[in-house]
């Protein structure tokens, strides 16, 4: 080994008897190895950015890479299909790392029960962004008419394979249906989640983030665990900034989803928001204009 080479997480057996502990159906687990993952989240924090699709996730993340030093670690088995879950073996590894640099997971996931008991068991503490809704599925529509690959992942559905070749309005009739309720139930997973543990998922708000972006980046940073100044947040995001074409930079102009859907499928998707009455408080923000 060369000199001065940093070490490797060291897996050693308790580790490996955890990664083979299989879990209850609702992702709970055994009382020894729930203590021992607690223990092992103590180590070193993780800044976890469960983000939905379009809602400046990868601009955050690059902001607080730079904020903190850190490296951007997949935190999810595979990417394919977008809604994702905490993948064991990486957590592990990470937080046994202690000599690494400071981890940012960018996760595309759901409050769903599983997930929120790793979540618990390892004491993590998420950052989400509330986003106006059909600003969200206005750009994620145009992300499936430019790019192939998105169209080859969808959002946990299949994407119909002539779907450029398709009338825009089954374009948007497309997203409405098969796009827009991964969305409902991301937020909803959240809110209650929120409801259950205050305290545990730091919120933002996009319009805040967007008038005061270094106040955000600065208060998901603390949350997460990283002491960063103010003075390292705003000069993190002056680089990002310079950097926002290296990394699919959305200028996300507000209101184009009140113009890239009609009246119908609008009604229909404050429908589906309004079955989780969790989400009124919220609404305000996912549906405002």
């Amino acid at each position: 080994m060369l000199l001065g080479a940093r070490m490797p997480a060291i897996i050693d057996s308790s580790a490996m008897q955890a990664i083979f502990e299989c879990p209850c159906p609702d992702g709970t687990f055994d009382p020894p190895t729930r203590q021992y993952f607690a223990a092992v989240g103590a180590r070193r924090p993780i800044l976890l950015l469960a983000f939905a699709p379009k809602a400046a996730g990868t601009y955050f993340r690059q902001a607080a890479m730079h904020a903190i030093g850190g490296q951007l670690i997949r935190g999810e088995h595979a990417s394919g299909g977008r809604d994702a879950s905490p993948y064991l073996p990486t957590f592990l590894a990470t937080f046994l790392d202690a000599d690494a640099p400071p981890a940012v997971m960018h996760m595309h996931m759901q409050a769903l029960a599983a997930n929120r008991n790793f979540i618990d068991a390892f004491g993590l503490k998420p950052v989400i962004m509330l986003r106006n809704l059909p600003d969200m599925l206005a750009s994620f529509l145009d992300m499936l008419e430019k790019h192939p690959a998105a169209r080859l992942e969808g959002l946990n559905c299949l994407i119909p394979p002539t779907f450029t070749a398709l009338d825009r309005e089954t374009r948007t009739d497309i997203v409405i249906n098969l796009i827009a309720p991964w969305f409902v139930s991301y937020f909803a997973t959240w809110k209650a989640y929120v409801d259950s543990r205050p305290g545990v998922v730091c919120v933002l708000d996009y319009r805040a983030f967007s008038d005061r972006p270094v106040e955000a980046l600065h208060r998901a940073l603390r949350h997460g665990g990283f002491p960063v100044s103010e003075a390292q947040c705003e000069a993190a995001l002056a680089t990002v900034w310079k950097e926002r074409e290296n990394f699919r930079f959305n200028k996300a102009v507000g209101g184009r989803g009140q113009t890239y859907f009609s009246d119908d499928q609008l009604s229909k998707l404050e429908d589906m928001l309004s079955w989780y009455d969790c989400l009124k408080p919220w609404m305000p923000a996912l549906m405002d204009e």
